[in-house]
């Protein structure tokens, strides 16, 4: 006679695996791994630890042709980014944010890994400093600029590659080499009350110099260069019910095979 469905080995199991798996696709939680790369020439620009947000798009740390605040001059005069960490914090507290790496020298990279709930925090947002300058850095503009997931959390945008023209001034600080970070003395630097406006060309201002890193600064950039990359992989974080069912399903498999395995061998009468 037929085994009936629910207690038939195989099939519990396969139903074990599709409730799990089934779960585990429709979670929003991944974990996410952010991967930077310098792109510069050799002996070229570096670039401070990237500050990095996972959120709901409401935290607009600048715009160009903007006076620069607080919370990207913290960024882009020393590259700290605490007052731009705690501005993210208060406009949106339920951002995951992150700091990838240190000082990220032409040829390096870093990695980190983030929790992150797709439902509630879509896009991403960062900023850098770029050195040696007085108050260049990258990053996005608008905070709507990089949705990274989908309403079903599929990943949209596997990785962001920023140009040598996507360099962007504070307008904070003035121009001088003397005064700028990584390759002189940052007690020599001056306000300037300008506003946030893209620069890349003066970077070869600093051509020549000695840099903090050990090596002789020399910008080759040209527009079309590309400096930076911020790459994206995601594994799927199950929900916690998702193990409950898994579990429940291992259960059962063993349950019915313990029913199902053969009892000793009856011996059989003596022959008369």
């Amino acid at each position: 006679m037929p085994v009936p469905f629910h207690t038939h080995p195989r099939r519990a199991a396969s139903a074990a695996a599709l409730l799990f798996a089934s779960a585990a696709a429709q979670a929003a939680l991944v974990d996410v791994t952010v991967t930077v790369h310098n792109l510069a020439p050799g002996n070229g620009v570096a670039f401070a630890p990237l500050h990095v947000g996972f959120n709901n798009g409401s935290f607009d740390a600048f715009n160009l042709g903007g006076v620069a605040t607080a919370p990207i001059i913290s960024v882009a005069e020393g590259g700290a980014g605490d007052v731009w960490q705690a501005a993210f914090a208060a406009a949106d507290p339920g951002a995951v944010r992150g700091t990838v790496g240190g000082l990220l020298v032409p040829g390096a990279s870093s990695s980190l890994s983030l929790r992150v709930d797709t439902d509630l925090n879509p896009y991403f947002t960062f900023a850098a400093m770029a050195v040696p300058s007085n108050d260049f850095f990258i990053g996005n503009d608008s905070p709507t600029a990089y949705r990274l997931f989908d309403a079903g959390g599929q990943l949209l945008l596997p990785a962001i590659t920023v140009g040598a023209a996507e360099i962007w001034d504070a307008g904070s600080e003035v121009f001088d080499p003397a005064a700028a970070a990584f390759v002189g003395n940052n007690d020599l630097r001056r306000g300037q009350n300008s506003v946030v406006a893209f620069n890349f060309a003066e970077l070869a201002g600093f051509n020549g110099l000695a840099t903090g890193a050990g090596y002789t600064f020399n910008s080759t950039l040209g527009a079309d260069s590309e400096v930076y990359r911020i790459g994206f992989s995601v594994t799927a974080v199950p929900e916690p019910g998702s193990y409950a069912l898994m579990a429940a399903g291992l259960l059962a498999v063993g349950f019915v095979a313990r029913r199902r395995r053969p009892g000793p061998a009856q011996g059989g009468g003596a022959g008369a």
